[in-house]
């Protein structure tokens, strides 16, 4: 499962832990991207998301369907699609709600290189 350079999706409740956890041991950033198979603005964002992981492979991202793991997403108290958390130690650290895709990056950008401190 060690899928640098993609977006891996989590299917199950323990997919979603096992990702955090190695976050945790690893120290990287997770981005994780709280999506919807229904809804358009995720679709359009997420080419700009697989674009992004290729680009930075010490960044894991992970993508939660909220109708598939709705206990994940009530947990992280996710309320409208697209949301990204970003997280580390896995902590949030940011989030960002809504297609934002120059702040998203900017984030990442400022979260790994302190993630990296």
């Amino acid at each position: 499962m060690g899928e640098e350079g993609q977006v891996i999706g989590c299917h199950t409740v323990q997919a979603w832990n096992e990702q955090v956890y190695k976050g945790k041991l690893s120290n990287k950033l997770i981005v994780v991207d709280f999506t919807a198979s229904w809804c358009g603005p995720c679709r359009l964002v997420a080419p700009f998301l697989a674009e992004l992981a290729k680009k930075l492979p010490n960044v894991t991202f992970l993508k939660v369907d909220v109708d598939e793991l709705e206990s994940v997403a009530a947990q992280y108290n996710v309320e409208a699609m697209p949301t990204f958390m970003l997280l580390k130690e896995g902590k949030v650290v940011e989030r960002i709600v809504g297609v934002k895709k120059e702040k998203l990056q900017q984030s990442i950008g400022q979260h790994m290189t302190s993630a990296t401190a």
